[in-house]
């Protein structure tokens, strides 16, 4: 393999058919792609339509996280962190994978009994979480103000990784086993094709795929609309910023239920962190969520190409105030970064995997509303075992495409956080 196409290329050739073609180079996609290919001869494509980490996956916070309080995304996590922990090693590349746990923070009535709930089904099936009071909690981010903390949630195995290398380990694992990784190539068109689907790329070229994975998150409607499919996933404006560097201070990732505030500190000692705005839905509990289409301060386009990924003062504001008034000590910190990605937001809350409806060649990988990047290890592993093997595994029922079709969406989990 030459060092240009190390991380894919947009020269690189490709063939006129294979048989799986993953649409977007984002982690979920190249994960997926490279399980594919560790597992079978199949001749995969990825097609990226910029550069590999220009998406969701390189501007996400790296957050990794079983806290959850649906027995099966806790199930999926512990699967996903059980991967991390080895995954250096697989890919052969350092992830900065860091684990620092995640304390969860409790301001309200309501948010402590999601805590204690969610603590208990833990406890059931494992993963080693602790509820602390705010002084417990201050033992361990020593700097919090616990003055209005009911109850906060530890969890040590949770923890932090650095998205780029993330991204380039599953890419290079991945054509080292025989992935043509295509960048600068969008796939703009697909229609129906004797033996799948024929895919019409923005160079001109086409491609005919047995089965084609659409992993593109936000922009997933653009590939969809081609076929007649319409799904009710939405794009989500979300700002994130890092800071100056400090000495090591902070171990693990804090979220605060209330405004949905979360921030780390990198191993580069930068504070990373990230806040739900005020124009997201409220559950009436005093603990934000996104709502169900996620419209953003500045809008976004309804099929997710028009998403405004730069920055604003209004985000700053926000998170400065509420960062500030549960670390004082970070009130004099220098921003030094500060940008915008899309979640793509399924009106459940669950993600939108399997093959579409009335057109079964192509299979949706979207709709993780934000928790793609962490789901991501186990997540591709499974679709890969679908796609190869044709084994089920059971979330696959709960994240089916038809499920908006017949009517069964009803939410069931409830820690869609940072």
């Amino acid at each position: 393999m030459s060092a240009k196409g190390a991380l894919g290329s947009r020269d690189i050739a490709l063939p006129e058919a294979c048989d799986v073609a993953v649409v977007g180079g984002g982690v979920m996609g190249l994960a997926t792609a490279y399980h594919i290919a560790q597992s079978s001869r199949m001749r995969v494509v990825v097609l990226e339509r910029s550069y590999l980490v220009s998406g969701a996956s390189g501007r996400n916070g790296g957050g990794v996280r079983m806290q959850w309080g649906d027995e099966g995304n806790v199930r999926i996590m512990m699967e996903s962190i059980e991967i991390c922990r080895g995954l250096a090693q697989e890919l052969g590349i350092n992830l900065w994978f860091r684990q620092g746990g995640y304390l969860i923070v409790a301001r309200s009535a309501e948010g402590e009994a999601r805590l204690r709930r969610n603590a208990e089904l833990h406890h059931l099936l494992g993963a080693p979480t602790r509820l602390l009071g705010g002084e417990e909690a201050r033992e361990i981010v020593p700097d919090l103000d616990a003055t209005d903390i009911r109850l906060a949630a530890f969890n040590a195995e949770d923890g932090v990784v650095f998205p780029w290398p993330f991204v380039w380990g599953y890419a290079g694992q991945a054509i080292r086993k025989g992935v043509v990784v295509r960048t600068h190539t969008a796939a703009v068109a697909a229609e129906p094709d004797r033996d799948g689907l024929r895919l019409h790329l923005s160079t001109g070229e086409q491609l005919r795929a047995r089965i084609v994975v659409n992993a593109t998150g936000a922009w997933s409607h653009d590939l969809n609309r081609s076929l007649g499919i319409t799904l009710p996933n939405r794009p989500h404006r979300h700002e994130i910023l890092s800071t100056e560097p400090l000495k090591p201070c902070l171990d693990p990732l804090v979220v605060d239920l209330r405004s949905g505030l979360y921030f780390s500190q990198s191993t580069r000692g930068e504070i990373v962190a990230g806040i739900t705005m005020p124009t997201a839905h409220d559950d009436g509990a005093g603990d934000r969520r996104i709502g169900e289409h996620g419209i953003g301060e500045h809008g976004i386009g309804e099929h997710g190409t028009d998403v405004d990924q730069g920055s604003s003062l209004g985000f700053l504001a926000h998170l400065g105030a509420t960062l500030t008034s549960l670390m004082p000590k970070f009130g004099a910190l220098k921003v030094l970064r500060q940008w915008a990605g899309a979640y793509d937001v399924s009106p459940d809350g669950e993600a939108i995997v399997g093959p579409s409806p009335g057109h079964p060649a192509l299979l949706q990988l979207c709709g993780f509303t934000g928790h793609g990047f962490m789901m991501a290890p186990a997540v591709g592993r499974l679709v890969a075992e679908l796609i190869v093997h044709g084994r089920r595994h059971p979330m696959l029922d709960r994240w089916d495409p038809a499920r908006f079709a017949r009517g069964a969406t009803a939410p069931r989990e409830d820690m869609i956080i940072g």
